[in-house]
Order: C-alpha cells, then structure tokens, then sequence
C-alpha cells in the first residue's frame, strides 16, 4: 500500500510539474499597443471584412452553442431565446430582465437564478458569434500591438459591459483584414494569450459573415452549430 501511494504521489507531482511548465511556456503578459486613428481603422477594415452593414440590418440569428445552448436572437425586438438541459428563457439581455418559458413553477429566487445564468449564457456564447462586430461598443478601446511571435493584431479591451469587464482580445487578421484567429486575456481561462481560430465562415441570408469553428492547441473546438 505505501508503495502504492508512493508511486501515486510521484504521478502527481511529475503532472504538476508539468502543468507548472505547461503555463510557463504558454502563459504571455497581455502586449502594450498603440491606441489611435490607425487603430480605429483596422477594426473598422475588420468588420466591414465580415459585412457590417449586413450584421446591423440582419433582424434574427439562430446558433446552437457546442451542442448544449440553444438561441433564437430577435435583434429587432432585442430579445433572445435561451435553452439548456431542460431551461427555457426569454431574455431581454440588454436590461437583464426576463421570462420563464419552461413548464416547472419556479419561485422568485429561482426565476432571478434562471434569468441570470440566460444573461451570462448569452453574454459568452454570443460572443463567439460575433465579437469581431463588437470592436466599437461602449466602453471598449482600441490598439495595434506587436506579439512576442512578431505578428501584429488589433487589440480590444472592454472596460466595461457584459459579464467580465476589463478582458481583452488580438485580433489576427489576414490580408483581406478578416479574422483568422483571437487571442485571450480574459478572467474565466487560466492562461493569458489562449489562441483559438476563427474560421469555417458562414454567409447569413443577411450577407453578414459568422465563423463556425474556433480551435485551440490543435483540437479543442469551440463550434457554432446550425447558425441561420
């Protein structure tokens, strides 16, 4: 038995280490940038890549998040359709009220639990959808960085809104100045510069452009199902 518990100890003290090398290796500070018309620029070039004339006259947008959220976004009438497990929530996410859709009685406590976790479901899952439309909502602020890697992106930080204020992104873009992937500085991931793709485009009835596919390290798939 002590040999046993020997052997397991030194298994998870060589798992810790490694961790430990892992975030050393993959862990970046977020870069400095320079904030300014030029930065502007780019994210407007960045959104007008993905059509964001279409994206602001689409009037609905349908996605399944990684198979477990469901939404229906009426943008007219500024009101989402929330699903998960066996939940169904119509939010108004801009005033973080709502309606109970399922058939269960909920009390009043649980009604503000359900609305909640809708409002925080929506704030994440929507970002995948279309952060890149997002460059210039209030409260965020705009920068051309230099990576460690020597590429060059577009940085946007949100001082404000949404669930985790104060989280950042880079934008790497291509030669046509579309998204091709995003790196992370945000409170909800351990490490800081997670990169995940940006790719897989699809083309709303809209015109408006939405990626599917959002990978990280080679395999972990954030996926947009049946987006329309």
């Amino acid at each position: 038995m002590k040999k046993f518990l020997r052997i397991a100890s030194l298994i998870f003290l060589g798992l810790i280490l490694v961790l430990f090398v892992f975030y050393l290796l993959k862990n970046e500070s977020l870069p400095e940038g320079k904030a300014g018309p030029e930065a502007d620029e780019l994210a407007m070039k960045m959104m007008e890549s993905l059509n964001y004339e279409a994206w602001q006259s689409t009037p609905e947008v349908s996605w399944v998040f990684k198979g477990i959220h469901s939404y229906e976004w009426n943008r007219e009438q500024h009101m989402v359709n929330v699903k998960w497990d066996d939940h169904e929530v119509m939010l108004d996410p801009a005033n973080k009220k709502g309606s109970i859709l399922d058939e269960r009685e909920h009390n009043e406590m649980e009604t503000e639990e359900l609305i909640n976790t809708a409002w925080d479901y929506f704030n994440n899952d929507s970002f995948w959808l279309c952060a890149p439309f997002k460059a210039f909502d209030p409260g965020t602020e705009r920068s051309i960085v230099t990576l460690k890697d020597g590429r060059q992106g577009l940085k946007v930080t949100y001082t404000s809104g949404g669930s985790t204020p104060g989280d950042s992104y880079v934008w790497i873009l291509d030669e046509n100045n579309r998204p091709t992937s995003v790196k992370m500085w945000v409170s909800i991931l351990p490490l800081g510069g997670m990169e995940f793709t940006w790719e897989n485009y699809k083309t709303l009835k809209s015109g408006a452009m939405i990626a599917q596919d959002h990978v990280a390290f080679g395999g972990v798939n954030i996926e947009l199902s049946a987006v329309h």
